[in-house]
């Protein structure tokens, strides 16, 4: 039986031992005993080596270290706090207390390339407080340090102010590792967006570009929130949202679209819908009757800018829209007009559709209407409700002449712009609602960041923040998985950043924490939202059940959480010297620390082999002890003393009943009476066909 090594396993993954082995397998000949002998890789590179000593780069002081950062293992690790949680039995939400960077390094392997979107709110550096200390080399023992966790010997965090002389290099310094980091999370589809205001905008710029390939930026979407009419020259009341492809060119070869909602096409699809309930294939009288009903809505209704959906056929509310190719210069050929049979006239930019038999195909399936002559060209319908896109036609465009109003081949849906307008008085308002008082300034709107997330998403993809502040990004996970249905999870990181009563724009947060009975800081009020979230949900669907309102109110949908905690790693790591040389052989003996839990060491156990923090765990009882099952057999991990051959066998019949593709073992060591038992204990689960059998 293998033991896991203490030092190796209170670490979480070499980053750079696995681009060397990337690299091995690229090149193998430039890797000689671990090593990479670069002048070995330059041959083989050949020209397109870059060593010219003028070229355009991106540098400032500390950015070599910064990298260096990024890959230097964490050797922390994060501990479940059930007791802070909601519904940890159940939810795939998970939310971690600590220092992102650290939870970072911790996440690489059970998160490694399964983060659909990625949404972080940095901080702007405006001359606040920087809450991310410089001291890189020891990260983990200033966060601990920072919470309190070991003496702190005076701790302070100073405010990275533009005196300071590195105002720009300690935030770059603060970002880079942790975009570093975050990608290597990314699916090969997956989009990263960042907001920021124009302190470090350019900055930013110039750093995805370089962690993100300058071929993988997407858009620069501008978010304005507010006027400011006591400005002196320019109101500037918006920020920016930086978005990234981990992959775009992957993208592009899929095809991929986006699109989102028109607003008010819900609307008027469900008018349809009742309107062909009481009159049938009347399309006249539905027509009319739809015409009435925008008439009756009120002028900000959403559903008002799309009345041009004015009539109405098999396929529901449509209108007409231009048959021309766009720009000019497009195909020329007869249509012949069904009644005169004539050639119609050809639009002066030429036909939409690119060959008479595309042409034939839409005429065949009704989808463009003739004038009553052949003397003016037909036109296409446009129909609100989704149809196949081969209905429409590969070569359909949107009708130049629409006043702004975009089609896309499935209808009702919209490409989203670029410029967001959403007041920032919203949010705020929303979240004193919900939490009774006033206690952040700028809260992001979580229905902006819903309608991102669902623009980006799959309906069951995961949502990563690790700058979540007060939670808009969960709670919009949240809201959407109850607005449609979906199964998206987020995993959300913040620091547990500590209220400050003497600042006036802290007390409001400092005394609802204290009110409440919570720690004053950031996230406690961050889980405080999420659970309030949650219980206005549950309030929200009970209420539409009653009313008959919502039929489908009584689906439950996963509202839950699963706390974790940063903290040391419960594997004391062998740190011995000639001084300390008998205790630390105690501690090579009984190598777990003595105030861990088995839940404690479960989950570290889960980061190691890279699973899901949110994957089910299924505790059984067999022969009075504990074994976690986890992921239907994926890992057995029994944690106890006095292990006997009974509980072994127990384990070993688990094989046959769950019947995974391959199962882990993971004892123990001190668990073992003696070393017959150990030995014993490694034969019976190789007859059971479990080979990967080890103790910690």
């Amino acid at each position: 039986m293998k033991r896991l090594h203490p030092k190796a396993d209170g670490a979480s993954a070499d980053i750079t031992a696995e681009n060397i082995a990337a690299l091995k397998a690229l090149f193998p000949e430039c890797v000689t005993e671990g090593k990479v002998d670069f002048e070995v890789l330059r041959e083989l590179l050949g020209s397109e080596i870059e060593d010219r000593p003028e070229r355009y780069s991106f540098n400032w002081h500390g950015k070599s270290r910064a990298r260096r950062i990024a890959q230097t293992p964490s050797t922390g690790t994060l501990r479940p706090c059930r007791e802070e949680s909601v519904n940890w039995d159940t939810t795939q939400n998970v939310f971690i207390e600590g220092d992102n960077l650290e939870a970072l390094k911790l996440l690489q392997k059970s998160y490694h390339q399964r983060v659909h979107v990625i949404y972080i709110d940095p901080p702007y550096n405006t001359g606040g407080e920087f809450i991310y200390p410089d001291r890189y080399q020891d990260n983990l023992e200033t966060y601990l340090q920072y919470t309190g966790q070991v003496d702190a010997a005076g701790l302070k965090v100073s405010a990275n102010t533009e005196s300071g002389g590195r105002y720009h290099t300690n935030w770059l310094n603060m970002m880079y590792p942790r975009l570093k980091l975050a990608r290597n999370l990314l699916v090969r589809e997956g989009v990263i967006l960042i907001s920021i205001d124009e302190h470090e905008f350019a900055n930013l710029r110039k750093l995805a570009d370089e962690v993100f390939g300058e071929e993988n930026f997407i858009a620069e979407l501008v978010w304005e929130k507010t006027r400011k009419n006591d400005a002196k020259l320019f109101s500037v009341g918006h920020e920016y949202i930086l978005v990234y492809a981990r992959d775009l060119q992957r993208l592009k070869d899929a095809n991929t679209t986006w699109r989102e909602p028109k607003p008010g096409a819900a609307e008027i699809i469900e008018q349809w819908r009742k309107l062909r309930v009481e009159h049938g294939l009347n399309f006249t009288v539905m027509e009319s009757a739809l015409r009435e009903w925008y008439k009756s809505l009120p002028m900000a209704h959403p559903s008002r800018k799309l009345s041009r959906y004015k009539h109405i056929d098999e396929n529901g509310p449509w209108r007409d829209r231009d048959i021309s190719w766009p720009g000019g210069g497009g195909p020329r050929y007869d249509v012949l007009h069904p009644t005169t049979g004539v050639p119609c006239k050809v639009p002066e930019r030429g036909w939409t559709f690119g060959t008479p038999e595309a042409m034939q195909r839409q005429i065949a399936l009704g989808l463009i209407v003739f004038r009553e002559d052949h003397t003016k060209p037909p036109f296409c319908k446009a129909h609100l409700l989704s149809l196949p896109e081969e209905d429409y036609g590969p070569e359909s465009e949107a009708d130049e002449e629409d006043e702004g109003e975009e089609d896309s081949v499935v209808a009702g849906l919209q490409v989203m712009p670029s410029v967001i307008y959403k007041q920032s008085q919203v949010a705020t308002k929303y979240l004193r609602g919900l939490m009774g008082d006033k206690i952040f300034d700028n809260p992001k709107d979580h229905e902006v960041l819903a309608r991102l997330i669902r623009y980006l998403a799959p309906a069951d993809g995961v949502v990563f923040d690790f700058f979540a502040g007060s939670c808009a990004t969960a709670e919009s996970v949240l809201r959407l998985n109850e607005a449609d249905g979906g199964t998206r999870k987020f995993v959300v990181v913040q620091l547990p950043e500590q209220l400050d009563p003497t600042k006036k724009e802290q007390l409001p947060g400092y005394k609802f924490c204290r009110a409440i009975g919570i720690a004053p800081n950031i996230a406690e009020i961050a889980k405080e939202r999420l659970r309030r979230v949650a219980n206005r949900i549950a309030a929200e669907a009970s209420a539409s059940l009653v009313s008959g309102s919502q039929p489908d109110a009584a689906v439950s949908h996963d509202t839950g959480f699963k706390v974790f905690k940063l903290s040391a790693s419960n594997v004391r790591a062998w740190d011995a010297a000639f001084e300390n040389l008998e205790p630390a052989l105690l501690d090579a003996v009984e190598n777990i620390k003595s105030d861990r839990t088995e839940l404690d060491i479960l989950y570290e156990l889960l980061l190691k082999y890279g699973l899901d923090l949110a994957v089910p765990v299924d505790e059984r009882e067999i022969a009075g002890t504990t074994v976690y099952v986890v992921g239907g057999g994926a890992l057995i991990v029994c944690l106890a003393d006095g292990i006997t051959l009974e509980v072994v066998e127990g384990i070993a019949a688990l094989k046959a009943e769950l019947t995974p593709e391959i199962m882990r073992v993971v004892f123990k060591d001190t668990g073992f009476p003696d070393d017959v038992v150990k030995t014993n204990t490694v034969q019976v689960l190789r007859h059971a066909g479990i080979d990967d059998v080890k103790s910690l």
